[in-house]
């Protein structure tokens, strides 16, 4: 399966703290937990790891079938966006929604699904499969 973005933000996260620990960085310079918050990154981590399931579970899915669990997990993204951002925390910027995106891109074709063609059957723009759900 594709390598959950909400990892990456934990690794980073993890890297600075030891490099903050090992007086390799200043305080000043640390960002990582206020761009990726712990709440942040469980609760993606959990909608992410349903979203997986899901996608498991299908077997000779219809169209229909997988976008229902994009939108599942596009909702449940937009809940915790939503969620931070009326908390004053940071929600997912722009690197972050890339990297949502191409992860559920990357975990449908890692599954079989030809997004391409998924897309092009239900005119939906290339690249935009999650476009039809996200706020974020």
């Amino acid at each position: 399966m594709a390598r959950r973005p909400s990892d990456e933000w934990q690794q980073k996260v993890d890297e600075e703290a030891a490099e903050l620990a090992r007086g390799a960085r200043s305080p000043v310079d640390a960002h990582a937990t206020v761009l990726w918050p712990k709440s942040l990154r469980t609760q993606t981590d959990a909608a992410l790891a349903a979203f997986e399931s899901e996608l498991r579970a299908l077997r000779s899915p219809a169209d229909e079938d997988v976008l229902a669990v994009v939108e599942r997990v596009v909702l449940a993204l937009n809940e915790i966006n939503e969620r931070h951002v009326s908390n004053g925390l940071i929600g997912y910027e722009t690197g972050e929604r890339e990297e949502l995106c191409a992860y559920i891109d990357a975990s449908l074709a890692e599954s079989g699904i030809d997004v391409e063609a998924l897309e092009a059957r239900n005119g939906i723009d290339r690249g935009e499969l999650a476009g039809q759900w996200r706020d974020w």
